[in-house]
């Protein structure tokens, strides 16, 4: 059973503050370094080193960018609380798609951190899902949140699965039609609709199938137009058979 708005808006709050809590005090590693000519100012890297000083968002923006940190781990370590808060204000603007974001958690190896750090990165993840289904004042579409998740993680069919169980809810059925309108395209030609570090042609395979299950109904519903309903009806069949009519 899916929460109701006002748990879920809780165990998000919840999830915000322990993330603050659990890296509270975390820097960048003390020789972390970065060219001043195109990330910042050597000022702004000691800030870095320095904990829980707050970031404006240029230098935070630039600093979840940058893809050449030589210690990403203790970095993402120093900027998660803000961090967080800035992906649920729907302030993050990755350079390119959200799993251009989803690189520096990679490089960060997270999955190896200690278990209440894991930890409370699982609690926020989970309950920003939450949050980008069934609010219907997130500031992130459902659709790229699930790019960001599961390229965080390295999977996508849990994420799907909590989906499939929110779409009972009249928001998050209207979260899967916005997503299948940005996805369709890349779909039907067999493509995931972003650029993935993990498993691009068996995740492509399966939200098509996934889509295929859960999302003509909510496409009806919501007077899709007959374009995307037919691709739709296209993803069921063989590649080669779908331009044959």
């Amino acid at each position: 059973m899916i929460p109701d708005r006002t748990e879920v808006s809780d165990l998000l709050e919840k999830a915000l503050a322990g993330a603050g809590a659990t890296f509270q005090g975390m820097t960048a590693h003390r020789q972390e370094s970065n060219c001043e000519c195109h990330w910042g100012s050597a000022e702004e890297l000691a800030l870095l080193k320095t904990p829980d000083v707050p970031l404006d968002e240029d230098l935070l923006r630039r600093t979840y960018w940058a893809t050449d940190w030589r210690y990403p781990g203790p970095l993402l370590r120093r900027i998660l609380p803000q961090l967080t808060r800035s992906l649920v204000a729907g302030r993050v603007m990755p350079m390119a798609g959200m799993e251009s974001l989803g690189y520096l958690f990679t490089t960060a190896r997270w999955q190896e951190w200690p278990k209440g750090q894991r930890d409370a990165l699982r609690e926020f993840l989970d309950a920003w899902w939450l949050h980008a289904l069934v609010e219907p004042d997130a500031k992130v579409p459902a659709h790229e949140a699930l790019e960001l998740i599961a390229e965080i993680t390295g999977k996508l069919t849990p994420w799907l699965a909590v989906w499939t169980e929110s779409l009972a809810d009249a928001v998050a059925r209207r979260r899967l039609v916005t997503a299948v309108e940005e996805w369709v395209d890349d779909l039907v030609v067999d493509r995931l609709p972003w650029s993935s570090w993990h498993k691009e042609d068996t995740w492509g395979a399966a939200l098509s199938l996934w889509v295929i299950q859960h999302a003509p109904t909510p496409l009806r519903e919501h007077n899709a137009s007959s374009d995307v309903l037919d691709y739709i009806g296209l993803l069921a069949l063989p590649y080669a058979d779908r331009w044959d009519k």
